[in-house]
């Protein structure tokens, strides 16, 4: 799919818009891009189904409910105040193997994150350590901080281009030996700051990783990609993962994401 095609699928799907009176700086990007992605409404739930495909179109499935939760109250870009401590719970129903298994995050704003993984199999609790945050999410194309989010000031972030559709920012690691990366492009969608693109590079400098939007709409006034893929072509392999049944602004309670809900799940939220 060219980026044409995704921009015209976005422009037909999205009614909501931001609207700058004049261009928007780096600063002003990153974060609407950093809102649309992560920040939406004050909390929020979604179920998902991931296809994992490697290189000889062998796939596996994962189908999991992802609840989320902010701490700051305002959902206010401009002023900055949307940004704060971040509460996530990722519960797994399928297959049997997973069946229980629950991945929680309590995001930071000035510390590492903290991370669980709770494996229903041995009754074990894990304590992801922040070196893992970019290991692959259970099996997956996907890492551990696609899914909770990787810190805007872990960057330094360049504006290296537009067109009529995007505005094309570079973004380099500001502690090189902490990633595989020595860069990543994406393509940001001008009137709803989604992220449509991105590629990631090695530290040769070659392309290595690419993850794109394949799906959005509009739902309950906020622009969502209810359909995403992340490619790994160096391997071969693909995963897909599909939205459904989301939800903004639902109250989900604190109590939840807490150590205590990781052996006993709050059905009552994940159905």
């Amino acid at each position: 799919m060219t980026f044409k095609q995704l921009f015209l699928g976005i422009s037909t799907a999205l009614a909501c818009t931001v609207a700058f009176a004049e261009a928007p700086s780096v600063e002003d990007i990153i974060h609407h891009t950093n809102y649309t992605s992560y920040y939406q409404g004050q909390d929020g739930r979604a179920k998902v189904k991931m296809t994992i495909s490697d290189a000889q179109n062998r796939t596996r499935e994962r189908e999991f409910v992802i609840l989320r939760k902010d701490v700051p109250t305002s959902d206010d870009v401009a002023s900055r105040t949307y940004e704060g401590e971040q509460k996530m719970y990722v519960y797994f129903n399928r297959p049997a193997d997973v069946n229980n298994m629950v991945f929680m995050v309590l995001k930071k704003i000035t510390a590492d994150d903290d991370r669980w993984l709770y494996l229903p199999a041995l009754d074990l609790v894990k304590r992801i350590a922040a070196s893992d945050k970019r290991t692959s999410f259970v099996g997956s194309d996907f890492l551990y901080e696609d899914v909770s989010g990787r810190s805007l000031k872990a960057d330094k972030h360049t504006l290296i281009g537009t067109d009529d559709n995007y505005y094309i920012l570079e973004n380099t690691p500001v502690s090189p030996a902490d990633v595989e990366f020595s860069k990543y492009v994406m393509y940001i969608h001008k009137t709803t700051f989604l992220p449509i693109s991105t590629e990631y590079y090695d530290k040769q400098g070659e392309k290595y990783k690419t993850y794109t939007a394949l799906a959005v709409e509009t739902i309950n006034g906020h622009p969502t990609i209810i359909k995403s893929e992340a490619k790994n072509l160096k391997t071969g392999g693909n995963t897909v993962m599909e939205y459904s049944t989301v939800e903004y602004d639902i109250g989900l309670p604190d109590d939840i994401f807490s150590e205590r809900y990781l052996r006993k799940p709050p059905k009552k939220y994940l159905r």
